[in-house]
């Protein structure tokens, strides 16, 4: 056997057993939950309420629940795929604040004090969870809630846009797929071929044809700037709205005004309660 024989045989070997770790390690490399009690879990600065409920298939979901005097619509906040609901107590704040909504934001399962272990179905079970209660909560039909997801949240929100039409959607750094996204950072892997979380939003979200606005940073290493032009280009609906962040990354704050541009878009859309 040649050199050159066993080098590549060593290079298709090597290739192989990354392909394999790739396959078994997936729901760990997509999901990067912190659990409870990691995390800053100090709300005295916002009135939330802790909410506790049940996904379909009986797997306990935590939530915070901010109730917003005299709101303008009622959104259910979709995080994306690291950490916990702690870390979006910024947004939550703006929320309540500058843009003048009720909002619940939930932790899937596996993640902060949610039970369980995260995957496609699960999560999306759990997001359906929050709408249903959202809506009771409120008095309002399911339809009649604000889906607003970032990142994996986005993937999630666009999902459950196509099943329910929602009063309107609001996506930050969506991706066009999960493999799409995946690919961007492992582009020696078949993602396309390896992956059975999909999330496939580009396919979705023609299925959409009500009110969206998208925001994404042109730097965003992460999910790229071109996957969330596609979804937005890709979406049938006229009353759509891109907010191109220069400079933005996919960790960097939204810029200021957004929040009252958020508020700006929403108000027409009433009543939203």
């Amino acid at each position: 056997m040649s050199i050159a024989t066993r080098i590549l045989r060593m290079i298709a070997l090597g290739y192989g057993i990354i392909l394999l770790l790739a396959i078994a390690l997936e729901d760990w490399l997509v999901y990067m939950p912190q659990r409870y009690p990691a995390g800053n879990w100090d709300t005295s600065d916002l009135a939330v309420e802790d909410v506790f409920l049940n996904s379909a298939d009986g797997t306990r979901i935590h939530g915070w629940y901010v109730p917003c005097e005299d709101a303008i619509a009622s959104v259910l906040f979709l995080h994306g795929n690291g950490g916990n609901i702690t870390d979006w107590l910024p947004q939550l704040y703006y929320l309540h604040h500058k843009t003048q909504v009720n909002v619940l934001a939930i932790d899937y399962r596996g993640f902060g004090k949610s039970n369980g272990f995260p995957s496609e179905a699960g999560v999306l079970q759990d997001a359906r969870a929050g709408r249903r209660w959202l809506a009771e909560r409120q008095q309002i039909d399911e339809a009649d809630i604000v889906l607003m997801g970032r990142s994996l949240g986005g993937g999630i929100a666009i999902q459950l846009a196509v099943e329910l039409n929602p009063r309107a959607l609001i996506l930050e750094r969506t991706f066009t797929s999960l493999p799409d996204a995946a690919f961007a950072q492992y582009p020696i892997l078949p993602t396309k071929l390896l992956m059975r979380n999909r999330f496939n939003s580009l396919s979705a979200i023609r299925r959409y044809p009500g009110p969206l606005l998208q925001s994404h940073g042109t730097d965003d290493r992460i999910v790229p700037y071109d996957q969330g032009v596609a979804v937005f280009d890709a979406a049938p609906g006229t009353a759509k709205e891109f907010i191109s962040v220069n400079g933005g990354t996919h960790h960097s704050p939204q810029p200021n005004g957004y929040f009252q541009h958020l508020r700006d878009f929403l108000q027409p859309l009433a009543p939203l309660l």
